[in-house]
């Protein structure tokens, strides 16, 4: 029994010693060995790092922007005329329809200014008439003269045959040498006449184009007074304010009494501001990333605080064409109905778009940004190993990982939280990050 027991205590202690020795010395071998591949590896010295690929954004991308929704039609409505205002017969919020009397303004000033125009265009019409009586009377005593003139014509050529005929006669001495001397006197006479009387037309045909140019000039003058007495009837016509479409009052500034003038220059107020609120638009800036994107005709939702269990549809209606140079932004505008009333001009809303992108577009983790004053950049490790800094234009932010709109092209292997102090062009030993 002695003997048995020492054999058991001998192979219990030499088990043990073993078993301490396997546990001692294994893990250091193994370590020594880890040591020795480590050191002989090609990657040896290499900073580790972790890579990923970006991964494709799929679908359509919400884009949200900040905007305030307008009136199809806005518009203040100044006096045209000077006076007081006799009656006004709407206030603000009443619903107008299209020519609808909104005040009576008193024009006394005005009123006399058009009796006193219709009074100097009567005055200007009888001198139109009379210069068209003496101009019509010109004319037919220039006929008289010229009938005048075509008898001492006649006159002249009779005298002158008589005296041709007498002197024929004279020279065959058949008639007297006074007989002659008449005739030929006759004929002098008779040319002189009608001297005189082809003067007395060429004087009556020139008072004839006095008297034609002074009634051109009181057509002219009737013309002048007529325009003014126009004139004068139109600012009288403006005494009546009316709604220039159909819509609702959104502000007054008048009473009843107040004295107002025409015009709208500086310190001038509106009378009256009117909306049309049927149908509303909404002027939204759109970043010049997706202006390719921005389609007229295209739905977009309007997201109204006040109303958060309510989707607002509109379409879009056209864009400005051309980016703002200093936003970098493309004004669109999107229309809306808005039979109920239940929006109004001047709330603020958002434009959720549901745009497809023009391009290709990609995810990658936020742990792979770099911030820097030339903008984001995410590192990448090509096939040999070698780091490069790449910029990048961020779109929207997802928390764990953001949206890249340009830089990348999808075959990248970007690192995932690069160590400090990694420069373009290191060496790295890469390895491909289970987590996404």
């Amino acid at each position: 029994m002695p003997k048995s027991r020492t054999t058991w205590s001998l192979l219990i202690g030499v088990a043990l010693l073993v078993a301490l020795l396997v546990i001692g010395v294994v893990p250091r071998l193994r370590q020594s060995a880890e040591l020795v591949a480590a050191a002989t590896a090609p990657a040896a010295g290499l900073v580790p790092v972790s890579v990923v690929p970006p991964r494709r954004a799929d679908g359509p991308i919400d884009l949200v922007l900040p905007s305030n929704i307008q009136a199809i039609e806005e518009t203040a409505i100044y006096a045209r005329t000077s006076g007081y205002v006799r009656e006004r017969y709407v206030d603000i919020g009443e619903r107008v329809a299209a020519g609808k009397v909104l005040a009576q303004i008193d024009t006394p000033e005005l009123d006399q200014e058009l009796s006193q125009a219709r009074a100097a265009l009567a005055q200007t019409r009888s001198g139109l008439a009379q210069a068209q009586a003496s101009f019509t009377q010109a004319q037919a005593t220039l006929q008289q003269a010229r009938a005048s003139v075509d008898q001492s014509t006649a006159n002249e050529g009779f005298a002158s045959a008589t005296a041709e005929r007498f002197s024929r006669l004279e020279r065959d001495e058949l008639v007297a040498h006074q007989d002659a001397d008449e005739k030929r006197a006759a004929l002098a006479a008779a040319r002189a006449a009608t001297a005189a009387t082809q003067a007395n037309v060429d004087a009556m045909q020139a008072n004839v184009g006095a008297l034609e140019a002074s009634v051109g000039a009181a057509r002219a003058n009737v013309a002048a007074n007529e325009a003014n007495v126009q004139r004068l009837m139109a600012l009288q016509s403006f005494q009546k304010l009316e709604a220039p479409f159909a819509g609702i009052i959104t502000a007054r500034g008048i009473d009843r009494g107040a004295l107002i003038t025409s015009g709208s220059g500086t310190g001038a107020s509106p009378l009256f501001r009117i909306a049309r609120v049927e149908n509303l638009r909404v002027f939204v800036n759109v970043p010049q990333t997706f202006v390719r994107s921005i389609v007229p005709g295209q739905e977009a939702g309007i997201l109204v605080p006040e109303y958060p269990q309510r989707p607002f549809v509109g379409k879009i209606a056209s864009t400005a064409g051309a980016l703002d140079p200093t936003s970098r932004t493309l004004l669109t505008e999107v229309r809306l109905r808005n039979a109920d009333g239940a929006l109004m001009p001047g709330m603020y809303a958002q434009v959720k778009f549901s745009l497809v992108p023009a391009d290709a577009l990609w995810v990658v983790p936020a742990t792979t940004l770099i911030a820097r004053a030339a903008g984001s950049q995410v590192i990448t490790v090509g096939g040999d190993g070698i780091v490069h800094y790449l910029g990048v234009q961020l779109g929207r932010d997802f928390g764990q990982s953001v949206e890249i709109i340009s830089g990348l092209t999808g075959k990248e292997r970007l690192v995932v939280s690069p160590p400090d102090g990694l420069k373009d062009g290191d060496r790295v030993a890469a390895e491909e990050s289970t987590s996404r």
